[in-house]
């Protein structure tokens, strides 16, 4: 325990240089002299190379070697030329590093056998035949054996190692496309696996749910024929549409679950399109004590997915107030973005203009609940108004949802046609 607790004691003090080194190391300046160091250190050396084997007097063999060290710093945009004026430093010179380098950067970026060979060729000539001609032995065998073994190997060694970063860069880049092939399988894989998980979903939504809707549906019919009370008639053909409306809805939702993920055409023919026009057949079926006041003509600017989204927030507004507040009267407005804030700013606004202006504001609002009713036992998940808060910004609008100071409750959205444009959605899915 003393011993994990003294080397825990003795990394403490780390953990702030650390974290220090590592912001210096992502710098600026350390980006900076990360990008300019492997251009500017070769050249040093070559210059270094260059006044040590020649000294620091001014003569032509510094001359030649100090600008064959000069011109590697453009080696990497015209390698083959760069390499070409080094010769001379090596041949007069007796310099080495710039000649090495620029045949490595040539082998490293313009590599083929010709070019290289004939290049290795030049080198060893330089290297091998003196400054002055005049000053070779021809007769000196042993030393100019020498002399070329090393002229040799000084070529080829340069060589050696730009092929052989060469290859590790294309290396790099190879196993760069096969990690992203990979993640390319691995998404199609996870994508095959949603789409059979979605087709199982279907098929059990089509099993257990279409049954018993279909049972309420069968039901509903027989109480309406054998019935002699106009009330229950009227209250069984209420049941009866609805569940033949839910049955067809549940048919669109599972060709859609059915569709592929790539099928995008499809699953938006498949899907419901409930508009502004169907809003009175919904309130009529809530059974619910509702004021509506529509403002806008439905399809008047053709912004379907604007229509549908105010469609399911009437929709979903009912369904909380047959859960939560039953027997409370409820009011729907529907009303042009534009009217509503002209009426705010003060602006008159024209009430015999019915059309949809730059986008909808629908308000549901409902009263206290009925002490006197019964409240149903209905299921819910809590995610209905997290839903349409999220489709609400997804067309740029806004909704909210809060108490009223008398006990009830209002949803309020407003839905601008900005991201929608005219014509849009007019086949995608509610």
């Amino acid at each position: 325990m003393s011993t994990g607790g003294g080397r825990e004691r003795r990394r403490g003090p780390a953990g702030p240089l650390a974290a220090a080194w590592r912001a210096a190391a992502h710098g600026a300046p350390w980006r900076l002299l990360r990008r300019i160091a492997p251009v500017t250190v070769p050249v040093l050396l070559a210059i270094a190379d260059a006044m040590l084997v020649n000294g620091v007097g001014m003569g032509l063999e510094l001359g030649v070697s100090v600008g064959a060290a000069v011109v590697l710093l453009v080696r990497r945009r015209f390698p083959l030329p760069v390499f070409l004026f080094t010769l001379p430093g090596l041949y007069i010179g007796y310099i080495w590093f710039a000649p090495m380098i620029g045949l490595y950067t040539l082998a490293a970026r313009r590599p083929g056998r010709a070019r290289l060979a004939s290049c290795a060729v030049l080198l060893i000539a330089a290297h091998f035949f003196p400054y002055p001609i005049s000053d070779f032995a021809l007769d000196d065998y042993r030393e100019n054996t020498l002399v070329l073994i090393d002229a040799t190997v000084t070529s080829a060694a340069p060589i050696a190692l730009g092929l052989l970063m060469r290859t590790r860069r294309e290396l790099a880049s190879r196993v760069e496309d096969l990690t992203r092939s990979l993640r390319r399988e691995d998404r199609l894989l996870a994508d095959r696996v949603k789409t059979t998980e979605r087709a199982r979903l279907a098929r059990e939504m089509h099993d257990v749910v279409a049954h018993q809707v279909s049972l309420i549906s069968l039901q509903a019919g027989a109480v309406q024929v054998s019935t002699e009370d106009a009330a229950a008639r009227a209250g069984a053909r209420t049941i009866r549409e609805l569940s033949v409306r839910t049955l067809e809805e549940l048919r669109h939702m599972v060709g859609v679950l059915r569709a592929d993920g790539g099928d995008t055409g499809a699953a938006q023919d498949l899907a419901p399109q409930p508009d502004l026009a169907e809003l009175p057949r919904l309130i009529e079926m809530s059974a619910l004590d509702v004021t509506y006041e529509g403002g806008v003509v439905a399809g008047a600017k053709g912004a379907k997915t604007v229509e549908r989204a105010a469609f399911r927030t009437v929709q979903e507004a009912l369904t909380n107030v047959r859960k939560h507040a039953p027997g409370a009267r409820v009011r729907i407005r529907v009303d042009p973005l534009d009217a509503v804030r002209a009426e705010g700013a003060g602006r008159s606004a024209d009430a015999g203009e019915n059309r949809a202006g730059d986008g909808l504001r629908v308000e549901i609002r409902n009263g206290p609940p009925d002490a006197t009713a019964t409240v149903p036992a209905l299921p819910g998940g809590g995610h209905g108004l997290v839903g349409l808060r999220e489709r609400a910004q997804s067309l740029g609008g806004t909704l909210e949802a809060r108490r009223t100071s008398d006990g009830g409750f209002v949803v309020r959205a407003e839905l601008p046609y900005g991201r929608v444009g005219t014509g849009a959605g007019e086949g995608e899915g509610g």
